[in-house]
């Protein structure tokens, strides 16, 4: 159901702010409604569609309703972005300028700031800027001074290059060509498997900025556990999934649909959605378990949507807009294509499968998508996507309290019905 339906169905009606809003409270450079105080359930169905105005791929409907003097029109989530993105010199030059001239490691982080300004560039910056934008929902206006905005800039720099990690060092181990439109890092000339060491150092920055930001602060410490357990629960779920498809050992046994949810839960979910939120609750002092806990079963369950995406996308995607050619077929991944078409394959059609699937061959490949065009399971991911949404939606209204509906709806609103 599109949000807009949603919304009205129980009972809220999407007016520009100017008809209603009592009293007003900045997110970034725009002002809506109160969430805490006044009228509360106006503040937050209007926050609700801010976060989701500025999450489309058309952030300038803002333009028609966001003013401020009466004339001056703003684009929140343009203005998020261009904050986020210019912030990243800062930390490359934080992460650099020290050692960039020092006699034995000047080399290394001459290295360091190549690996930086290749892999850590060019993509959505969705879980980065989530945690901007969270922080910004959930911090009072009055403690959203210049220090604390550049820290919530800082983590959220800090999951994206959480982020580069997982790409190069996934990059290698699927043998993939392409990442952000460019050619894989370790793809490239005089680079390599040197490329495992360029993603370790990639890590390493991410606690190199949190002591330099953060040590100061009370939630210090809850970011290096969050990010510590973020890594190792995206580690397991990689592991998971290499050890579903070893190389050269196909085993369509293997790829079970309650296998597949595990290997999502742990290797997408928990880091692409669950940390940035996260993060952001902690540096707003929010660390109570329950909170915790009604956030994440709703994130969990946005992952797994958004992986299921993925890998619809990594085959029947435009590359010119993903950014990176598919290769699930070829990797011989547990992907929710293959479990769909084991689901509801005929013998014969399991068969062709077995006989094509995990191999590099470019017509086996070519079979293994016109089995699946076959099963007709382009319109199976339509509906699914139809589901799953609706089901998000319900969610989000039973468990997002006492947390902003809008934090959840702008990040749901932002993945359905996405190209790349």
């Amino acid at each position: 159901m599109p949000l807009s339906r949603w919304l009205r169905s129980v009972g809220v009606f999407l007016l520009p702010a100017s008809c209603w809003a009592p009293r007003e409270r900045w997110l970034g450079l725009h002002r809506r409604p109160s969430l805490v105080h006044g009228f509360p359930v106006l503040g937050a169905w209007h926050s609700a569609r801010c976060w989701c105005q500025t999450w489309t791929e058309e952030p300038r409907a803002l333009y028609s309703s966001l003013r401020m003097n009466g004339d001056q029109k703003l684009d929140a989530y343009a203005q998020a972005r261009q904050d986020f993105i210019q912030h990243f010199p800062q930390i490359v030059k934080i992460l650099t300028e020290d050692g960039m001239g020092h006699p034995e490691t000047g080399d290394a982080i001459a290295r360091l700031k190549e690996v930086l300004e290749y892999n850590a560039v060019g993509g959505k910056y969705q879980r980065g800027l989530t945690v901007l934008i969270a922080f910004q929902e959930l911090v009072e206006p009055r403690k959203q001074d210049a220090a604390s905005l550049r820290r919530a800039l800082t983590v959220g720099w800090c999951v994206e290059l959480l982020q580069a990690f997982f790409l190069v060092s996934d990059d290698i181990m699927d043998s993939s060509l392409t990442r952000r439109g460019q050619i894989c890092w370790y793809q490239k000339p005089g680079i390599g498997l040197d490329a495992i060491n360029d993603a370790l150092l990639l890590e390493a920055c991410i606690y190199r900025l949190l002591k330099v930001y953060c040590r100061e602060q009370p939630y210090y410490l809850n970011l290096i556990e969050l990010f510590l357990q973020s890594s190792y629960q995206t580690e397991i779920g990689q592991t998971l999934d290499l050890i579903t498809a070893p190389q050269g050992s196909v085993d369509l046994s293997r790829f079970t649909e309650k296998r597949y949810k595990s290997i999502v839960k742990y290797k997408t979910a928990f880091y692409s959605f669950y940390l940035p939120v996260a993060a952001a609750m902690y540096m707003a002092g929010i660390d109570g378990e329950k909170e915790h806990a009604n956030a994440k079963k709703i994130l969990l369950e946005m992952g797994e949507f958004f992986q299921i995406q993925d890998d619809f996308l990594d085959l029947f995607g435009d590359p010119s807009v993903t950014g990176k050619i598919g290769t699930d077929i070829q990797d011989n991944k547990c992907s929710w294509l293959v479990v769909q078409c084991l689901q509801q394959a005929s013998p014969e059609q399991r068969k062709v499968l077995q006989e094509n699937y995990g191999q590099k061959e470019a017509e086996k490949v070519a079979r293994v998508k016109a089995l699946y065009e076959e099963l007709n399971l382009p319109a199976v991911f339509t509906q699914y996507e139809e589901d799953s949404y609706s089901r998000l939606m319900s969610l989000i209204e039973r468990c997002a309290s006492p947390l902003p509906p809008a934090i959840f709806l702008g990040l749901a609103h932002n993945i359905y019905k996405r190209k790349k």
